[in-house]
């Protein structure tokens, strides 16, 4: 008798994305620290952000930013961004960064029923490590976080040498963390997270 096909098993979906602010998708070199101060200029979104933003929303992948600077701060750096995605609507915890509960609480606001299948992309350690605390899947960005401290602009303005002796160091200090990924900006999330959409194929856990 012929033996029958085995068909390829389909790779599963995300089930959630969540998002640094300030240093993944806006320009960390716009970021604003104090109170009651504005820019010079609006922060814009770093390099693939409004493109990966819009690849997930057409394939219905719910997705929130996270900052822990103040809400008028934070929601004036998110001005660029599409208005479908928003911060977490819950009152915050006196648990912050790297507890997990933020990242709970975004998922919450989204109405995520499950941890797997979630992701947290994000240049800041401590965020990153608030979601290895929760339980999900981390990309870290090693050329836009605070780990190198620049706007898009001034990370160009670099040699390459001097790029790249900066994205080595950062490379190291997130997976040092414990990231399961690390690219240099959000340009080239769509491999990463079809990487990650593989190896949960594969039966890997966060």
């Amino acid at each position: 008798m012929p033996r029958a096909e085995t068909l390829p098993l389909p790779v599963p979906s995300l089930t959630a994305v969540l998002f640094g602010l300030s240093g993944c998708l806006v320009d960390f070199g716009a970021c604003v620290r104090q109170p009651g101060t504005a820019p010079d200029n609006p922060a814009q979104p770093t390099p693939g952000a409004l493109d990966s933003l819009h690849r997930l929303q057409l394939e219905g992948v719910p997705c929130a930013w996270l900052d822990e600077l103040p809400p008028a701060i934070s929601h004036g750096l998110a001005a660029s961004l599409p208005s479908w995605i928003k911060p977490p609507q819950l009152p915050a915890t006196n648990y912050s960064w790297p507890a997990p509960h933020a990242c709970w609480q975004a998922l919450m606001t989204l109405d995520v029923q499950q941890l797997d299948g979630c992701v947290l992309v994000s240049g800041e350690p401590r965020l990153l490590q608030s979601g290895l605390n929760a339980g999900l899947w981390t990309i870290g960005l090693a050329s836009c976080g605070s780990l190198c401290g620049l706007a898009p602009a001034q990370w160009q303005a670099l040699s390459q040498q001097q790029r790249d002796i900066k994205r080595a160091k950062a490379t190291v200090q997130l997976f040092g963390l414990g990231v399961h990924s690390v690219i240099d900006h959000l340009s080239e999330l769509d491999t990463c997270l079809a990487d990650i959409r593989l190896r949960r194929l594969k039966g890997e856990k966060p």
